[in-house]
């Protein structure tokens, strides 16, 4: 998108809570990577539209996309999160509690490992985590996804390098660039999903259980 365009469609955003301009602002002067505005705008409709009761991220980072999703879905919403790194972790449980965020319950551990033992029926999923792991994630992603439920996955362009050729990639990004190129051939295909591929932010894929 046009940067003047960009820029313009942030500013007409209304300022989050107090607590939460604080962490973004911490967040990006520290550059950790955190959802993006044209982003988070998005993900505060759908949560709007389908009040979710039961939400479950892949990949918590700092913990601000939970916190985010949290003002927006009420604290009667359950927020499950997991995370790979140790540094993450520790972040994000110091956010959480310092937000008394008890709705939340953030998970330790790989993605692959911990996500097949989860249970029950999510109103929203938000993957956001290891690139490489989506294609393996998605069969799981699908059961625990309730019918009509949804699943938005986060970073599915890479900055436009989807477009390139896998010879021109860097070598220590090439399983990533095929590994979201197979994701999004998979979602377009799913016969239980309904998906669109947004050009904002980094990519954003919006998909629907039939």
């Amino acid at each position: 998108m046009d940067e003047r365009l960009s820029a313009y469609l942030k500013s007409l955003e209304p300022p989050m809570t107090e607590a939460l301009e604080k962490l973004e602002k911490s967040e990006k002067e520290a550059f950790v990577p955190i959802i993006r505005k044209e982003e988070q705008s998005f993900l505060r409709a759908i949560i709007e539209l389908i009040k979710p009761g039961k939400i479950l991220e892949i990949g918590t980072g700092s913990g601000f996309s939970a916190l985010f999703m949290r003002e927006y879905a009420g604290d009667d919403c359950e927020i499950t999160t997991i995370e790979y790194f140790p540094a993450r972790i520790e972040a994000s449980r110091k956010h959480f509690e310092e937000a008394g965020a008890d709705n939340i319950t953030l998970i330790p551990g790989d993605a692959l490992v911990e996500v097949p033992k989860l249970s029950g029926e999510y109103d929203l999923i938000f993957l956001d985590g290891a690139k490489g792991q989506y294609p393996n994630l998605l069969p799981y992603l699908k059961i625990l996804l309730r019918s009509g439920g949804v699943l938005l996955t986060d970073n599915v362009l890479q900055e436009g390098t989807i477009l390139d050729s896998r010879y021109i990639i860097k070598q220590r990004d090439r399983t990533i660039h095929s590994r979201i190129r197979e994701y999004l051939y998979l979602l377009k295909h799913d016969d239980e999903l309904t998906t669109s591929i947004l050009p904002m932010g980094d990519g954003l894929a919006f998909s629907i259980k039939k």
